[in-house]
């Protein structure tokens, strides 16, 4: 994966309901975690999950997180005022008629 490229995958949460209750919603986002890491092929580190996606996993409380979540997960690079540059995986909530697979962000400069 590329720096400007964005992929769409719908992540199924149904594992998460086997097992307990008590923390559902924060398996299901250990799993998103998991699962974006091996499928762009990163560290679990490098994968920053943004505040849409959390909301929506914790919206119906820590017991009841959804079965399958749309994301699109895709790669910045951001350049510290000192070292090198770093690049993680931004995830974040897609919208309902976006189709899954690879897109292209371009740069506004």
């Amino acid at each position: 994966m590329e720096v400007g490229d964005a992929f769409v995958y719908v992540i199924p949460l149904k594992k998460i309901y086997f097992g307990r209750r008590s923390n559902r919603a924060k398996r299901a986002i250990d799993y998103i975690r998991k699962f974006v890491s091996k499928h762009v092929k990163v560290n679990p580190e490098d994968v920053v999950i943004m505040d849409d996606v959390n909301s929506f996993i914790w919206e119906r409380s820590i017991e009841k997180p959804p079965r399958k979540v749309k994301i699109i997960a895709e790669m910045k690079e951001f350049k510290p005022e000192e070292g090198e540059a770093v690049k993680k995986i931004l995830v974040r909530l897609a919208g309902e008629k976006v189709r899954t697979g690879k897109y292209e962000i371009k740069n506004k400069q």
